[in-house]
């Protein structure tokens, strides 16, 4: 039986079902578990939550008392769910700073999970459900904001953020193909879940600097098998989920791997899970490159014959924008911006922070232009190094501070 108390009458050995409250707003990823450590009772008691839901025949119940001080507590067999109405749309400023705060607990709520799996503990992919909830609506709300602080992330944190970038941008990619919200959300738990196999790889072969060894690359790519073994042994992921982890390194043309799947042969999930997984690889630093700007790796990408299926790669640009946010390019004026929003209406006039002249070679002094309420237009895709630009990302990420 579930029963709502207080936070100040939480005790050590409850099992806690539920927080009520913003998933965001409780300090843990997961929302089910014994407690048994004071310092996260502590942790809840000094969070905004003041509700929670335990389960008595998990773990204790509050204490018995004198019949003339009892206090009357809800209880239930579930908690009631209603629907919450449906996130509306914000603009990249608004949204960044609560993207941020998901990107950050994601990012620890994967490293928990590669943790317990190192441990030798059951992946419960139902557990991580109120994260992909969190993100999805973000990306609802704005999804520009959190995609591109997901992008930002250091070599050593790269296996952990990418999780959480390429659910985002499967859950964006899932809704510009038409898919309905529950497909969407199952399509961002396969992006959240698809590296899991990388738990079972040698941190010294999967954060190399240098080039790997065919034996190591061997390794490296048994990481699919190993992530679909490790769902199949835990609970909660679907034959979607699975499917992703399993294929999402496989090409069109039969190239792929582990099942040299083509076109014909891949689901529809594996193909976006190619084409999500790819890019964020590419776009992210890595401990033996820098990653490359946002539209020039689309352009690559598209010259890649072979390796995505065409319909998947045309509807994953319009989900990001030809030039997505932190792409530098060129005005015909000459200056240089980095794309920090896009425009809904056309993909060829985002806003822009503009802070470089290719005539005078120099920095100026950086506005944000509006191309949907500009004469200028852009001219072509720009080199930050031929530029002499060290950190294009400063300059979008300040328009959101």
């Amino acid at each position: 039986m579930l029963k709502k108390i207080p936070v100040t009458e939480i005790r050590l050995g409850m099992h806690i079902h539920a927080f009520c409250g913003a998933w965001i707003d409780h300090p843990f990823w997961r929302n089910r578990f014994v407690l048994k450590d004071p310092k996260d009772l502590t942790l809840i008691r000094n969070s905004v939550i003041r509700e929670v839901w335990i389960n008595i025949d998990l773990g204790l119940d509050v204490p018995a008392q004198p019949e003339s001080a009892a206090v009357t507590y809800e209880t239930a067999a579930e908690i009631p769910v209603e629907a919450p109405p449906p996130p509306e749309k914000t603009s990249f400023a608004d949204e960044v700073k609560r993207a941020g705060r998901i990107v950050g607990k994601g990012k620890e709520a994967v490293l928990s999970m590669f943790q317990e799996v190192r441990m030798g503990k059951a992946i419960e992919a139902e557990a991580a459900a109120p994260l992909v909830e969190e993100i999805s609506n973000s990306v609802l709300r704005n999804p520009g904001a959190l995609i591109s602080l997901a992008r930002l992330k250091t070599a050593d944190d790269y296996t952990y953020m990418h999780s959480v970038a390429v659910c985002a941008l499967m859950i964006a990619l899932a809704r510009q193909l038409g898919l309905s919200e529950e497909e969407v959300r199952e399509a961002g738990m396969a992006g959240l879940l698809h590296d899991m196999g990388k738990a079972m790889i040698p941190p010294e072969i999967l954060n190399k600097p240098g080039r790997l060894t065919d034996a190591e690359f061997d390794i490296i790519k048994s990481h699919p098998a190993e992530g679909h073994r490790l769902l199949e042994e835990g609970s909660g992921a679907s034959a979607a989920v699975k499917d992703v982890c399993l294929h999402h390194h496989e090409k069109i043309d039969g190239t792929g791997y582990p099942k040299n799947l083509t076109g014909d042969t891949m689901s529809l999930f594996a193909k976006m899970g190619a084409v999500c997984d790819v890019y964020d690889a590419i776009t992210s630093n890595r401990p033996y490159k820098d990653g490359w700007d946002p539209a020039e790796s689309l352009q690559r990408m598209a010259s890649w014959k072979g390796h995505f299926d065409p319909a998947v790669f045309q509807a994953f640009v319009k989900s990001l924008g030809i030039y997505p946010i932190g792409s530098l390019v060129r005005l015909e004026s000459g200056k240089l911006g980095v794309v920090v929003e896009q425009n809904p209406q056309t993909l060829l006039k985002p806003r822009l922070k503009v802070f470089f002249s290719t005539k005078s070679r120099s920095y100026i002094a950086p506005q944000v232009v509006d191309l949907a309420k500009s004469a200028e237009k852009i001219v072509a895709r720009e080199d930050a190094e031929k530029w002499g630009i060290t950190d294009v990302n400063r300059f979008w990420v300040a328009e959101t501070q």
